[in-house]
């Protein structure tokens, strides 16, 4: 497990971006946090280490979003209106987890039951003794 302290959005940004950076296709990385943790700027940073150019936003209510036009696309998951992985399985959403991109999935825990193997797990939590922007990102592999 790798543990960093981050101390703005900048800074979880650039974490982020390192990982995208050295990210392969077929790279799945499951997203925890609470509303607010930081995971749509996380989402930012690895587009950014892609060499997207375009903004990244939520996709909160289309569920996934595409990013192309880095050196791989970017398949940007929210699934917290999905009650559970069998359901995005349904929806062909899971066709995406062994593609040719890298997968980034916000609120992962409600679908991980059918996440693959190798899956990164990212928590990203708020400092309780920090200020607002102190953030704690743990990546579990």
């Amino acid at each position: 497990m790798k543990e960093y302290r981050s101390k703005s959005a900048a800074e979880t940004a650039a974490i982020a971006e390192e990982i995208g950076r050295h990210a392969a296709a077929g790279t799945v990385l499951a997203l925890k946090g609470d509303l607010g943790a930081g995971k749509t700027v996380f989402a930012q940073g690895v587009a950014r280490g892609l060499g997207i150019g375009e903004p990244v936003d939520s996709p909160t209510f289309t569920i996934l979003k595409i990013y192309e036009g880095g050196r791989l696309p970017l398949y940007h998951f929210d699934v917290y209106r999905l009650e559970d992985g069998d359901e995005m399985a349904e929806l062909g959403l899971d066709e995406y987890l062994d593609g040719d991109g890298l997968c980034l999935i916000e609120w992962a825990e409600l679908v991980r039951d059918i996440l693959p193997p190798g899956t990164k797990y990212i928590t990203i939590e708020r400092e309780e003794d920090g200020d607002f922007d102190h953030r704690r990102i743990r990546i579990e592999e």
